[in-house]
């Protein structure tokens, strides 16, 4: 997304309707009968839009605070913003109560496997075919490449191998140590690429100055980001409402609503992503790929872990074999993939291949 020196009119007035939306929904008695009655209706087909535009509201936002305020604080105010809307959706699922105990496990593995498979392969074909092959940083990628795999065995293939807690659970304790060491193996990975080796991921991206301008900017910006989250969090315990009735008139595998969280939370940087690919900048495609991904394994799993104490709900963990074998295949095609430095179309389409036979099995297990 792009910085422009005037706030886009839409960025403020898509997260207020949203706001007089959830108000409007209160007053009506917005539940799971929506359907019988023409507000609940009309409320719905209102609801969707304005949802994924407050979404893309919100990330908009925190781009101008992290552009304003520069590495690492401004990695780190986009990467706390996306992972509160991923919470907000997950959250307000599991307290309607009819939430399955997988929601964060499946949320997670669909995150891996859209960014890694889907958002990946589609930007490097989208490059591809443009500029037949682009380059990038292969220690930014080994890095990436590293923590997904370490962060990821960690999350969601482990506890299907300890024995405190049986099935596919950690014990508290377990939980609690998870949490620590992913949230630590987080903060020094930004740390390293925001401070210590931040010319790995720069790639060929100019150094802006400070304005004092943009200290107001700055301000106003943050405001709105609040505002933002806020809409998508409130509209978020509406959507719930939505997800669980459409899944269940469906009869859809429970995984899709993992599947549509994901969609939802990644769109706006995945839009960024191939735009960078097309402007054969790579690199930067794979830094708002990548990096997403990591944040959502390494903020979410924590972050749900202590949610849990007060939500009192199972947190299942451990992924089917079957999703573990396409987490596997994933992961050692992105190594292929990312070994030399260059990539072309073909490489691009495995990983597409990969993520459409991930997008079958979600409906046909």
């Amino acid at each position: 997304m792009t910085h422009s020196a005037r706030t886009p009119v839409w960025t403020w007035t898509v997260p207020v309707l949203g706001l007089l939306l959830f108000v409007v929904s209160t007053m009506t008695g917005y539940d799971d009968d929506f359907a019988s009655h023409a507000t609940g209706i009309l409320i719905t087909a209102l609801l969707i839009p304005l949802l994924i535009g407050t979404v893309f509201a919100a990330v908009y936002h925190a781009e101008e605070v992290a552009h304003i305020m520069g590495e690492p604080v401004g990695t780190l105010v986009l990467t706390i913003a996306v992972t509160i809307i991923e919470l907000a959706l997950i959250i307000s699922l599991t307290l309607t109560g009819k939430a399955a105990p997988t929601l964060v496990r499946e949320t997670v593995f669909a995150v891996i496997m859209i960014v890694t498979t889907g958002l990946v392969g589609l930007c490097i074909v989208v490059g591809g075919l443009r500029y037949r092959e682009q380059s990038f940083d292969v220690t930014s990628a080994k890095i990436y490449l590293a923590m997904l795999i370490v962060l990821s065995t960690l999350t969601v293939v482990l506890p299907n191998y300890t024995t405190t807690a049986p099935g596919q659970f950690y014990s508290e304790s377990q939980l609690m140590f998870i949490s620590i060491v992913t949230i630590a193996l987080y903060l020094v990975f930004l740390y390293t690429q925001t401070v210590l080796h931040r010319d790995y991921f720069v790639g060929e991206r100019t150094e802006t100055k400070h304005d004092p301008a943009d200290d107001k900017k700055l301000v106003l910006s943050a405001f709105l980001l609040c505002v933002a989250l806020a809409a998508v969090v409130l509209l978020a315990k509406l959507i719930a409402v939505v997800i669980n009735i459409g899944v269940s008139r469906l009869e859809a595998p429970s995984s899709i609503s993992g599947v549509i969280i994901a969609l939802i939370v990644l769109m706006p940087e995945s839009i960024a992503a191939v735009r960078s690919a097309q402007k054969n900048e790579l690199q930067k495609s794979l830094n708002l790929a990548l990096g997403s991904s990591l944040a959502t394994i390494g903020l979410t799993v924590p972050a749900m872990a202590a949610a849990n104490l007060f939500l009192h709900t199972p947190l299942v963990l451990g992924l089917e074999p079957g999703d573990i074998v396409l987490v596997v295949m994933t992961l050692a095609a992105s190594i292929l993939t990312f070994g030399t430095g260059r990539t072309n179309v073909l490489f691009g389409f495995l990983h597409l291949v990969i993520f459409g036979t991930f997008l079958f099995l979600a409906f046909v297990p």
